[in-house]
């Protein structure tokens, strides 16, 4: 005998409808056509009409999408459960079967509009596995896929609490939320060891200053973003690594790690003065030449400079960076040293005698291919975006979990773009397109074509293992 009282909503079988060309209408236009036959009924304006005058909420606890949400669950797992006994609720031919239904279980289920109870129904043998809910399910995947969306524009897990709580109602625990932010950290590992290619032309190195608790203490600590330009000029980020221990110790154990997924050369490695940056490269990639970045270089000796003389302080640094050799740069350098300017600003020029040697090499490279190394705009435009989302932050628990967020911020930023461009691509052509491009991950550097074939001069052969 069945344990188990009817009620609920009525199922509908049979199969998806279909369009033009017998091809199945997609999920979202079933939709549409199910929420036009419920308007047309004038259903809808009478809910609406409830809810304006405050006899009804839609949302949260009591709401009325989630009891529509309940019931259609519910009616999907009788009918799981239906198909699982071979015979439906009340059919004599359940008579004799050896299993049949057992009532059922309550249990609250976390949603986008809030949280329900749901009646789960079971089975005497206690062999029924509904697929619509799991066992051991206590919120629908929208709802994860929100909270971890939330985490990654730089929402605390209280804040993403609070949040919950008042726009859905939903009441989801500290923990709860935790384990939903903690459920990346294997993709996350999966993608910080991913296999890279052989060679880079170009690796850009900057780092991020992050608060981080250390021994009951909060401190500073630098996370490094390295991307690298492929052969095909294409941006990639390849790893994100928060800095443990001193320079030269750490930077091996990157280098390393690089070396070990499989990159056997980097041509150019651009960063910004990192102690013990250069000696590890050079040590993993003896020919590798490394770069001080020309626009950190700007800046840093920019800092010294009140507005009132800025303008005329860069027109003096840019006849250094932009000479044709590294003599005319040298002589340009004494010039402003000697200079009223370089008189008043002294620091300025000292940034830049102290980084000479690692500036120069830039000066050996044609226009093409300077341009490439110069030019990092993409890569302080995400960082721009990164800063804010860990100012929102405050301080985190440990490293791992800063590479949680910067790795689930970089993934939210390109996705928000790609989902902006995708709304464009249906625009007819002679309308002007105004989603923002790849910000890192996947974009292609301007003018790589010819920055390709000076690289192929400068260093003859070393891309010759990328063929």
């Amino acid at each position: 005998m069945d344990g188990e009282q009817s009620g609920g909503v009525e199922d509908v079988e049979g199969s998806p409808p279909a369009g033009a060309f017998g091809v199945p209408v997609s999920s979202a236009d079933a939709a549409r056509r199910a929420v036009d036959a419920i308007v047309e009924a004038g259903l809808l304006d009478k809910v609406l009409a409830q809810a304006d005058v405050g006899e009804l909420r839609l949302t949260g606890e009591g709401g009325f999408l989630p009891e529509m949400l309940r019931r259609t669950l519910e009616a999907g797992l009788r009918v799981e459960l239906s198909d699982h006994l071979g015979y439906e609720k009340g059919d004599p031919a359940g008579q004799g079967s050896g299993n049949s239904r057992n009532g059922s279980t309550l249990k609250r289920l976390g949603t986008e509009v809030g949280d329900i109870d749901l009646a789960t129904p079971r089975d005497r043998n206690a062999t029924f596995e509904p697929k619509l809910v799991a066992k051991g399910q206590r919120r629908l995947d929208g709802l994860a896929d929100m909270i971890i969306s939330l985490y990654a524009k730089g929402m605390t897990v209280r804040d993403i609490q609070h949040h919950l709580q008042s726009t859905l109602g939903s009441e989801l625990s500290h923990e709860t939320i935790s384990n939903i932010t903690e459920a990346v950290v294997a993709e996350v590992k999966t993608w910080q060891s991913r296999p890279l290619d052989p060679v880079y032309p170009v690796v850009f190195l900057d780092a991020l200053i992050v608060k981080v608790r250390d021994a009951h203490t909060v401190r500073n600590k630098a996370a490094h973003i390295a991307v690298g330009v492929d052969t095909d000029g294409v941006k990639h980020v390849l790893g994100i690594w928060v800095q443990a221990s001193e320079g030269a110790k750490f930077w091996a154990g990157v280098c390393a790690e690089l070396a070990n997924r499989g990159v056997r050369d980097v041509l150019i490695a651009c960063c910004d003065g990192l102690t013990g940056f250069p000696e590890a490269i050079e040590a993993t990639w003896p020919r590798t030449v490394v770069q001080t970045c020309v626009v950190h270089l700007i800046r840093a000796s920019m800092r010294f400079v009140p507005d009132t003389d800025r303008k005329q302080v860069a027109a003096a640094l840019k006849m250094v960076y932009t000479a044709p050799t590294a003599a005319v740069a040298a002589t340009e350098m004494d010039e402003f040293a000697g200079s009223a300017l370089g008189a008043r600003y002294p620091a300025s020029v000292k940034v830049w005698r102290d980084a000479w040697e690692r500036f120069i090499p830039f000066l050996e490279f044609p226009p093409a291919l300077r341009r490439v190394i110069y030019t990092t705009n993409s890569i302080e435009s995400l960082n721009y975006q990164l800063r804010k989302i860990i100012k929102n932050r405050g301080h985190f628990p440990n490293d791992d979990a800063v590479i949680k967020l910067l790795w689930l911020a970089i993934r939210d930023i390109e996705d928000k773009r790609a989902r902006e461009r995708a709304k464009e691509a249906a625009q007819p052509k002679e309308l002007p397109r105004k989603a923002p491009p790849k910000l890192v991950e996947g974009a292609q550097v301007q003018g790589w074509n010819q920055a390709l074939g000076a690289l192929w001069i400068v260093f003859p052969g070393r891309l010759d293992v990328t063929l």
